[in-house]
């Protein structure tokens, strides 16, 4: 009977590993109930099969994509993951409406001395109203940022590969 308990305890923290870490996900939790204006909300992995998210640009799986609901709407869509600077990589959050569209991007944690800048509500505010039919260009649509090159087109390019899985995920009825 030990055995049992032991099983399901392993079995349960093995689990609880998946998901957003607890420092990310309070920072997400803050950015959604801002940006959608909204105190309450439900928040769960939104499941791709595997062999689409194996087709997609980005990487979609269950601890890094997800619907948020209000009232039993669905508001919107979060995507979380990170993306590599000169030396090491950020985490980013990507919000979206229920049609799509960027509401916000944001730089959650940035680990380089340099190039911090990407995290700058002014900056970021470039993403927003971007759809799946965009397409980002560095240094076009895009505004550089001295001593965050490598930064600012990881992020451009992370977005960028971002809105093309949604309009193949849509193009296949998934969203």
């Amino acid at each position: 009977m030990n055995f049992r308990y032991i099983f399901i305890l392993v079995l349960s923290m093995f689990f609880l590993s998946f998901g957003l870490p607890e420092k990310i996900k309070k920072k997400v939790f803050k950015e959604i109930k801002s940006t959608y204006d909204v105190e309450k909300f439900e928040f769960s992995a939104f499941k791709i099969s595997d062999t689409v998210a194996k087709e997609l640009p980005s990487k979609f799986e269950t601890d890094n994509f997800f619907e948020i609901r209000s009232e039993n709407n669905r508001i919107g869509f979060a995507y979380v993951a990170k993306a590599p600077s000169k030396t090491a990589q950020f985490d980013y959050l990507i919000l979206l409406d229920s049609d799509l569209i960027v509401k916000k991007a944001k730089v959650l944690i940035y680990r380089e001395e340099y190039g911090g800048e990407i995290g700058s509500k002014r900056w970021l505010r470039q993403f927003i109203g971007k759809t799946p039919e965009d397409e980002l260009k560095y240094e076009q649509d895009i505004v550089a940022i001295s001593g965050a090159t490598i930064s600012v087109r990881s992020m451009t390019s992370a977005v960028n590969d971002v809105l093309r899985s949604l309009k193949m995920l849509q193009s296949k009825n998934i969203l």
